[in-house]
């Protein structure tokens, strides 16, 4: 998906600037709001209707699926993209051997928690 350069970002959540090095780095998307609608559309709402379970952890979530090689390789695609635009966040996906269940993790700086929850509704 391609990162907008030009036009306005997606707003952040409040409070979510981190101080990075005596710098304010503030969470944002750097897809335009047109682009990020389209991947809430697309993408992030195919994943929220395959969660099984969710976790809240101290500076993000843990969602649960159903352990497949098809959810692993979506929730790889989402990784590679979601990085691209929001490079502020840390990624972990822990796939059972079993096949029980397959869990993704994200997590970042403080704000990053709020972000998940408002910008990508999750």
């Amino acid at each position: 998906m391609k990162t907008g350069t030009n036009a306005q970002t997606a707003p952040c959540a409040a409070d979510c600037n981190e101080t990075t090095k005596g710098k304010k780095k503030a969470l944002a998307c750097k897809l335009t709001t047109p682009e990020l609608r389209e991947r809430k559309a697309k993408v992030i709402a195919s994943l929220r209707q395959q969660i099984t379970g969710k976790k809240e952890l101290k500076k993000g979530y843990a969602y649960q699926f159903n352990s497949s090689d098809s959810i692993i390789d979506e929730l790889a695609e989402f990784i590679k993209t979601e990085r691209l635009c929001c490079d502020f966040f840390t990624f972990k996906i822990f796939v059972s051997g079993d096949k029980s269940a397959t869990w993704l993790e994200i997590t970042g700086p403080k704000g990053a928690k709020d972000f998940i929850r408002t910008e990508l509704e999750l």
